[in-house]
C-alpha cells in the first residue's frame, strides 16, 4: 500500500452555495466556512445534522465540486504541497452484476490505465485479507450485504489512494452485521493505517472507530466540535459499556441535537 506518512490534509473555510428552484430565489448556503485538519495514518468522522452539507464536503476532497471560496490542501509536514489523493467509497456499493467480484474490484484501477493481468494480481492479493477468498469467480448477488460492502472497500483500497473517504459505508447493513463489519474494519485499518474520512450518522460508530470526531453545524455548515477520542485500540465491543466512552457519545449526541435543532427551526422559516 502507500506510504502516506508525512503528508496531512488541510480543508480551509470552505463555502459553497446552490441555486434553488424557482425564478428569482436566492442560493441556498450549504457550506459557510468549513476548516479542519486530518494527519497521517488517521481515521476522522464526520458528523452533522442532516443535509448540513457533509457529502458536499466530501465531493470536494473527491474533486467533484469547487467550492465558491476556501481551499483544500495535500501536503508534506512542512507545508509543501501535493496533488490530491484520493479513493472515494460511496453510499452503494455499486457493484455491477454483471462481472465478477475479482472484475468488480479492479475497475478502479483500470480506469486508471493499469492493465487488467496486473490489476487483478493486486486485487487478488487482498481477497484473504478482506474475508473474500473463494469469492473471486461469484457474482455481487451471491455476497451477503456485509461481503458486498467489503468488496466495495477492496475496490477502493486497492487504488493505493493516501485518503479514503468512506460516505456511510455501513448505513444500509442490518444491526448486527453493521456491528461485525465495524470491528473488521477497525482490524484492517490498524493493519495498513490508511489516513481515513467518514461520514456516518451512528454516534456510537463514529466513537468506536475513530480518533477523532468533528461535529458540522447545521446549514450552512460550519465545524462545531472537533472531538479527539483517547480511548485505547484495540477497541473490543466490551468498550462501549464503559464510563469513558459512554461521556464521549453524549457529548456528542448533545452538540448534534442542539443542531438538529437549529436544522429543523431553519426549515420551519
Amino acid at each position: 500500500m502507500t506510504d502516506a506518512r508525512g503528508h496531512r490534509i488541510a480543508v480551509d473555510g470552505l463555502t459553497k452555495s446552490f441555486p434553488q428552484p424557482g425564478r428569482g430565489r436566492p442560493d441556498r448556503p450549504v457550506l459557510g466556512g468549513v476548516s479542519f485538519t486530518a494527519q497521517p495514518g488517521e481515521f476522522v468522522s464526520v458528523i452533522g445534522p442532516s443535509g448540513c452539507g457533509k457529502s458536499t464536503v466530501f465531493n470536494m476532497l473527491a474533486g467533484l465540486e469547487t467550492p465558491d471560496s476556501g481551499s483544500i490542501r495535500f501536503g508534506t509536514s512542512d507545508g509543501e504541497p501535493t496533488a490530491p489523493h484520493c479513493a472515494y467509497m460511496p453510499q452503494k456499493d455499486l457493484l455491477f452484476p454483471w462481472r465478477t467480484v475479482l472484475d468488480n474490484t479492479v475497475l478502479g484501477l483500470q480506469v486508471h490505465g493499469v492493465p487488467k493481468p496486473e490489476a487483478r494480481r493486486r486485487a487478488r492479493e487482498l481477497f484473504p485479507v478482506f474475508g473474500l477468498s473463494g469469492f473471486e469467480d461469484a457474482r455481487p448477488s451471491q455476497l451477503s450485504g456485509g461481503m458486498r460492502q467489503r468488496a466495495a472497500l477492496l475496490r477502493t483500497v486497492v487504488q493505493e489512494r493516501e485518503l479514503l473517504l468512506l460516505d456511510e459505508p455501513f448505513g444500509a447493513l442490518d444491526s448486527l452485521t453493521r456491528t461485525e463489519m465495524q470491528s473488521w474494519l477497525q482490524d484492517v485499518w490498524q493493519r495498513y493505517r490508511w489516513m481515513v474520512l467518514m461520514i456516518t450518522h451512528d454516534i456510537r460508530e463514529a466513537v468506536y472507530l475513530s480518533d477523532r470526531v468533528i461535529v458540522l453545524s447545521a446549514r450552512p455548515a460550519t465545524v462545531r466540535r472537533d472531538v479527539r477520542v483517547d480511548l485505547p485500540r484495540p477497541r473490543e465491543l466490551s468498550m462501549i459499556t464503559t464510563p469513558e466512552f459512554v461521556a464521549l457519545e453524549q457529548e456528542l449526541l448533545d452538540v448534534l441535537h442542539e443542531e438538529a435543532r437549529h436544522a429543523l427551526a431553519q426549515r420551519d422559516t
